[in-house]
């Protein structure tokens, strides 16, 4: 079992940057591959990036690519999302995942966070 809880949300105006944060509960985090996703209201849930457990390799919609970049610290049991030239289309709420299988599809993963909410101002 593996617990999920987000941070670093909030309001910047468009072209600035925020990092997220999602902290995850016990010892067996470097066993999952982690995603960020996200959902604005009314749309369906969409794949936001992809890193590989490891940590060795990573991957991007490309909506975001050149723009967000995902890392993690398997030490600290933390996967980050650091955002930057921010667009008023990135506002969502922004939701982590654990698990592993098909990067792109939510379905893989079988742990996520609550969400933290990303707004973005123009």
């Amino acid at each position: 079992q593996v617990q999920l809880v987000e941070s670093g949300g909030g309001l910047v105006q468009a072209g600035g940057s925020l990092r997220l944060s999602c902290a995850a509960s016990g010892r067996t985090f470097s066993s999952y591959d982690m995603a960020w996703f996200r959902q604005s209201p009314g749309k369906e849930r969409e794949f936001v990036a992809y890193i590989l457990r490891s940590g060795r390799s990573t991957y991007y919609a490309d909506s975001v690519k050149g723009r967000f970049t995902i890392s993690r610290d398997n030490a600290k049991n933390t996967v980050y999302l650091q955002m930057n030239s921010l667009k008023p289309e990135d506002t969502a709420v922004y939701y982590c995942a654990a698990g592993g299988g098909i990067p792109t599809m939510a379905g893989a993963y079988d742990y996520w966070g609550q969400g933290t909410q990303v707004t973005v101002s123009s």
